[in-house]
């Protein structure tokens, strides 16, 4: 009886303890939200790094002669632990912009490899909008120009870098839990076009004046974490324009964005990977000392950001002007990273929602078709065929534009001289002036098809949801207020449709994302001209269009999908295969008579102090032989004992990269190498290590070669 009695109280104390320990572990699921499937991948995609044009200011004379920091993509992947091919992947990348030739190439690869897995529907690639990158490899003519045309080993190494990321991703895919944080970051961004910004109702500015009244100064984290509280990543919004290395710059970078990542990264280290996207860009800027006529040293005048008539000597000035745009660049990087590492430290807001289901969803619309709809009043709005004003041509205060042109320009142009120049070209038809007014159209583009289209008129409309998490992918650069206005929109629709309340929504916008589309401004700035509205291509309703195809799609994030399938659309063109180029490849490469590839030609100095420069000159061969995706150019090692252990490579700031042509027809070249020497760098014996390959004339084998620096003392 005892011995029963002693089994039954067993039994029930281990059936009470299993209770508790179920209800526990419960209730800390509850608190750490859903659980998901998450993977986080980063890959390099640095292109070539000399003698192609660069994208972002669309200047022919910016061309790259070395490079101060690699660039990456990094993805993210998110998945349903039930349903595991319920998943999506964000992947922010160093680059402009996405594309929608990148974005079929990645996808045609990630078909070759995970089949249906990975999708248009489930895959969004946004751009950190840096203007330090390589370009060449966008599918439309317009933004080709500049760079001479189209580039395979450009667009090659983007592509083919986005999948490795995918794949790592994919590859690290595990059980945990997602988090979401709110945070200021100060004195990162400004707007470069308050006037335009001013033109919206007062008592919509006034509503936003808590998160930083002229630009969006909030911060949204996203933390990934394994089910066993191990940090894997995080993914951050924030809006600020990748122009802190201004147009003069000719060394490849991810700009601002970049630095940032590359340092929390190595702060945090391990496998951590940090992804710093876009938000609603348009009218953001890094020069947050604003603009000031550079030749006489006064105010830009405020409607049209000119000096004396013209734009050209309105410059913005980063916070270290009087030192450098480098220096400048490094700051606003290093306000960025803090402000993430600060936010993923502090308290956050478990995801969670519909027991970790998973949505995403993605059509294309012909904006150019065009897309005819109603506005909120019940008015009938319509949108345009792609078209660009004369305030495009005015460029911004991160980059003024050439001759006469100016922003802030609607109506018929100040210069009626510049319409003839734009007949040649594509005179528009009266609708499509019409459609287009106030602006005045410079270039036709929408209307542009030979020899292929010159920019896309279909354009990828994108959400995707996690919990209480809504993500819109937007294919152009929405303004502060356009982004807000969006934001706004899918939040009112999602608790509309019951999907998630107001109360516990967050919702944020990633861009420019997919492909490229230029800007996105709300109608009142569109209205002035400056160059967000010129460049706001699908006419005054290009926002309204696509707030209402949001709206129209957003019950595809609910848990329950509707039963008709989300409409694909008209299929964009690809011009890959078809793009004109006038760029030339490398020829060959030779070394002086008497000199050997990798020898040194000015030796380093035998010592430094802390904050000086060591350089050491090689004899060099061009670095396009050779992309050394996932290597490195450029190397400092430490004497550690009698061995020597790199400590600084293509990823750290300070060390710098570049090439010079020295003489045409044999192919010779030289290659600098210059480490700035951080303050908190260990005392001891450095060297500098360059690694290069070489071109030969007959046959052109590519050989690897090295070269090695005399060793230095740091104190």
């Amino acid at each position: 009886m005892f011995l029963h009695l002693g089994l039954t109280v067993s039994l029930l104390l281990l059936l009470l303890e299993a209770g508790v320990s179920a209800i526990s572990r419960e209730k800390r699921e509850y608190e750490n939200g859903d659980k998901y499937l998450l993977g986080v991948g980063k890959a390099d995609v640095t292109g070539p790094v000399v003698e192609i044009g660069m994208m972002g200011y669309a200047s022919l004379d910016q061309k790259g002669t070395g490079l101060r920091q690699r660039i990456f993509s990094r993805a993210f992947v998110v998945g349903n632990v039930d349903k595991p091919s319920e998943r999506f992947v964000y992947v922010i990348a160093d680059l402009q912009s996405g594309d929608t030739a990148i974005r079929n190439g990645v996808l045609e690869k990630l078909q070759s490899l995970y089949g249906d897995l990975y999708t248009q529907s489930n895959v969004a690639l946004v751009g950190t909008h840096s203007h330090a990158g390589p370009g060449a490899w966008l599918n439309y003519l317009l933004p080709q120009v500049t760079t001479l045309g189209f580039d395979s080993q450009s667009y090659t190494a983007i592509v083919e870098g986005i999948v490795r990321s995918i794949q790592r991703a994919h590859e690290s895919t595990t059980t945990g839990y997602l988090s979401l944080g709110k945070g200021l970051i100060q004195d990162a961004n400004v707007n470069r076009s308050p006037y335009a910004y001013e033109a919206n109702p007062e008592a919509e500015r006034s509503r936003y004046e808590a998160i930083g009244g002229e630009v969006d100064k909030e911060m949204t984290v996203l933390t990934f974490k394994k089910e066993d509280g191990t940090p894997m990543g995080l993914l951050n919004w924030f809006p600020v324009h990748g122009t802190s290395l201004y147009l003069n710059n000719t060394l490849i970078a991810g700009d601002n964005k970049g630095a940032a990542a590359l340092s929390l990264e190595k702060d945090i280290g391990g496998s951590f990977v940090a992804g710093f996207s876009q938000a609603n860009v348009g009218d953001t800027s890094p020069n947050t000392l604003g603009p000031i006529c550079q030749d006489t040293g006064l105010e830009c005048k405020y409607e049209d950001s000119t000096c004396d008539g013209k734009a050209q000597q309105c410059m913005g000035r980063g916070p270290a002007f009087r030192i450098s745009d480098t220096e400048s660049c490094r700051i606003i990087g290093e306000k960025q990273y803090q402000g993430a590492k600060n936010i993923y430290q502090s308290t956050q807001t478990p995801v969670a929602g519909d027991d970790g289901v998973v949505r995403s969803f993605h059509t294309f619309v012909d904006f150019g078709a065009p897309y005819k709809f109603k506005l909120s009043n019940g008015s009938e709005a319509t949108t345009c065929k792609a078209a660009l004003g004369f305030g495009f041509a005015g460029g911004t205060t991160d980059g003024p534009g050439a001759f006469d042109f100016t922003q802030n320009d609607p109506g018929a142009p100040k210069n009626p001289f510049w319409l003839l120049v734009r007949n040649l070209l594509r005179t528009p038809g009266a609708d499509q002036v019409k459609c287009h007014e106030p602006k005045p159209i410079l270039l036709d583009v929408g209307e542009m098809d030979t020899p292929y289209p010159w920019s896309p008129n279909i354009v990828d409309i994108q959400l995707l949801r996690i919990g209480q998490l809504a993500i819109i992918v937007s294919p152009g650069e929405a303004t502060t207020m356009s982004g807000r206005r969006w934001r706004a929109a899918v939040t009112d629709e999602l608790d509309k449709l019951g999907i998630v309340s107001k109360d516990d929504s967050w919702t944020v916008l990633g861009g420019p994302g997919n492909s490229y589309t230029h800007y996105i401004a709300t109608p009142e700035e569109y209205s002035i001209q400056r160059y967000e509205g010129a460049s706001t291509m699908y006419g005054q309703h290009t926002l309204d269009a696509y707030i209402d195809l949001s709206r129209k799609y957003a019950r595809y994030l609910a848990a329950s999908l509707p039963s008709e399938p989300i409409p694909a659309g008209p299929s964009p063109p690809i011009n890959t295969n078809n793009s004109i180029s006038f760029i030339t490849g490398v020829v060959q490469d030779s070394p002086p008579i008497g000199k050997k590839f990798g020898q040194v030609l000015t030796d380093v100095q035998t010592s430094y102090s802390k904050g000086q420069t060591a350089t050491a000159v090689f004899v060099g061969a061009n670095p396009r032989n050779n992309l050394r995706l996932e290597g490195t150019y450029a190397a400092v090692e430490k004497n550690d004992g009698g061995s020597w252990t790199r400590v600084r490579d293509d990823t750290d700031w300070n060390l710098v990269y570049k090439w010079k042509r020295t003489e045409g027809l044999t192919g010779q070249s030289q290659v600098t190498i210059s480490w700035t020497i951080e303050n908190p760098t260990t005392a001891g014996t450095y060297r500098i290590r360059y690694y290069g390959d070489s071109k030969a004339l007959i046959g052109g084998k590519i050989t690897a070669f090295e070269g090695v620096s005399g060793s230095f003392t740091v104190a």
